[in-house]
């Protein structure tokens, strides 16, 4: 239920966020100067779409920016303005040496006395000892309050903005460069002075009016006007700029954003919705084990020692004819059984020494002439394949019979048994 609340409390620099610590202002401005419909405030970054008279601003970055769509983009002739201080910007600023540091703890002029909000100044470039022209971004500002600001260090690039310091070297707050002779990167060390709160002061307001405007229009191309897209925070990017996207890409996309999903949880911890999905996944899981255990059905519990003695653990016949008929009981063992009743039918018939052996047996048997010679041919076989399974029981060898062969040869000995009982009957 607590994960079903709504958040009441938005992230800073968020463009709809009309709060102090928003930019809801800077998207009027940008509306007013360039027109609604050359705006967009997206929360996935589509290099696809992107055209080479567009602009793309850039507040607070919590992810890193594609290097290589970004680096298309501006080779093109695209604009990038990136304003960052304590995100994720050093990795695409160092393709462009330049480097993020710490501002001056001394700034020569402040706000309110405050260390923290140090004031930045234009640059002004000079050649010849004659002055030149200020940055576009820098018209008719003469000064910009910033706030908690980081400054920068850069190789070959144009300075914007310093922060004059008092005992160090005054610090680069805002540079730019151009990229492969077409495309423009403005760097800044410092995208607080873009919110709501700050753009109260007359000079970062201007610049705010002058960035969104140097990042779409174009002098050398003024019949064809870009777009300005606006990005925050924590988007996602998609899409290759100037390339068709096949499967490897969509690929290349997916994984791209799986690994911006688990670096984004681990450093912010899970979003909203995969945080409803697992209480949700927990819930049910919960709901279906506690319906299980409730409606179950209760079984009665018989106590050990009420349960019936089963059949293989009594004496007896009943015990020893179980344990004959056991699965895992030795073939040769039920074949010992039958070779003990043939002699004792045998023993009970002719009055012979039942543990004779089967020459004993056999002679008897023709001693009596109480079988034919074809009957005590059977039966002669009849005791070789019993004896042979009974010499078998100290081998440690199971031996493997079908219940159809000793059926088989019970039948045999009971019509063996039969055929005496004919004879005696008969001669008496």
């Amino acid at each position: 239920m607590a994960l079903l609340l709504p958040k009441v409390s938005e992230a800073a620099f968020e463009v709809n966020d009309a709060e102090w610590q928003g930019t809801s202002e800077l998207l009027e401005i940008a509306r007013t100067e360039l027109g609604r419909d050359r705006v967009e405030i997206v929360g996935t970054l589509d290099y696809g779409k992107l055209d080479a008279n567009d602009g793309v601003m850039v507040l607070h970055p919590e992810v890193e920016l594609d290097p290589d769509e970004m680096g298309a983009f501006l080779a093109a002739g695209g604009r990038v303005a990136l304003l960052d201080d304590r995100g994720r910007a050093p990795s695409f600023l160092n393709r462009y040496h330049i480097q993020r540091v710490e501002a001056p703890l001394r700034p020569a002029q402040v706000l309110r006395g405050n260390n923290d909000l140090p004031i930045a100044l234009p640059v002004l470039q000079e050649v010849a000892g004659q002055e030149q022209s200020r940055h576009p971004t820098m018209r008719d500002v003469d000064r910009i309050v910033t706030n908690h600001p980081t400054a920068l260090t850069h190789q070959k690039l144009t300075p914007v903005l310093e922060i004059p310091a008092l005992g160090e070297p005054n610090a680069t707050l805002a540079v730019t460069g151009v990229i492969e002779k077409r495309g423009r990167v403005f760097a800044m060390g410092d995208p607080s002075v873009l919110i709501n709160l700050m753009l109260r002061y007359p000079g970062n307001r201007a610049f705010a009016k002058h960035l969104v405007e140097y990042l779409v229009d174009r002098d050398e191309r003024p019949g064809h006007p870009g777009k300005l897209y606006i990005v925050t925070n924590a988007f996602a990017q998609r899409g290759h700029y100037g390339g068709a996207a096949g499967p490897l890409r969509e690929l290349s996309d997916l994984a791209s954003g799986l690994r911006d999903a688990l670096r984004s949880a681990e450093d912010n911890g899970l979003s909203s919705t995969v945080a409803i999905v697992l209480a949700a996944g927990a819930l049910a899981v919960a709901l279906v084990w506690s319906l299980e255990y409730a409606l179950r059905a209760y079984r009665r519990y018989v106590p050990r020692y009420a349960l019936p003695t089963p059949l293989i653990g009594q004496g007896g016949v009943a015990g020893r004819a179980a344990l004959l008929a056991a699965p895992a009981t030795d073939r040769a063992l039920v074949l010992a059984e039958l070779r003990s009743a043939l002699a004792e039918g045998l023993a009970e018939r002719l009055g012979t020494d039942p543990r004779a052996a089967a020459g004993r047996l056999l002679e008897e048997v023709k001693a009596r002439q109480i079988l034919g010679q074809q009957a005590i041919l059977d039966l002669a076989a009849l005791l070789g394949e019993l004896d042979r399974a009974v010499d078998r029981l100290g081998s440690g060898q199971k031996l493997r019979l079908g219940t159809a062969q000793v059926v088989k040869l019970h039948e045999k000995m009971m019509e063996i048994l039969t055929q005496i009982d004919e004879r005696k009957l008969g001669s008496a």
